[in-house]
């Protein structure tokens, strides 16, 4: 993996996650909205943080690697299921510390759980479809077969995953 490209990956999900943690202290605990909007707003530009280490670690002339795949891979994910894991501990974090109601639990049985399945594999195709997409950008950005090979597996892999 391209170390240099690492530590930007690891960054953003500890930033996202500060990012969220600050930003339900701050609606729910300090009583400071328009505070945790913008907390919470700054979780996608995580995502644009993470493509320009991306584009700037290619374009200085180093092979794609396993960690430019990954990095698409988060920003995929994060587009797919940003808004779902900001609703998910949103539910969670006003149950235990505002009195708000239990979070919403996913049916059980029937049509309503197929429905629900199949909005969950909608945002895993988006998520795939995202980070397929930036996996084609950056092979032809790059114009290099050689360098850009390792992503064409990337794409085959997460296309089987959906």
């Amino acid at each position: 993996m391209t170390a240099v490209l690492i530590a930007p990956i690891v960054a953003c999900e500890v930033g996202f996650w500060c990012l969220l943690g600050a930003g339900l202290v701050a609606r729910y605990a300090m009583r400071l909205p328009r505070t945790s909007a913008v907390l919470l707003a700054g979780a996608p530009v995580l995502d644009l943080v993470l493509s320009i280490a991306s584009v700037l670690d290619l374009r200085s002339g180093s092979a794609a690697g396993a960690a430019h795949g990954l990095a698409a891979a988060y920003i995929g994910f994060s587009v797919g299921f940003g808004s779902a894991t900001l609703r998910w501990a949103d539910q969670r974090f006003a149950h235990r510390f505002a009195d708000g109601p239990p979070p919403e639990r996913p049916p059980r049985y029937g049509q309503p759980r197929a429905r629900y399945e199949w909005r969950l594999w909608r945002r895993a195709l988006l998520g795939r479809t995202v980070a397929c997409g930036l996996l084609g950008l950056a092979i032809v950005a790059v114009g290099d077969a050689g360098r850009t090979a390792h992503l064409a597996g990337w794409v085959n892999g997460l296309t089987a995953a959906c």
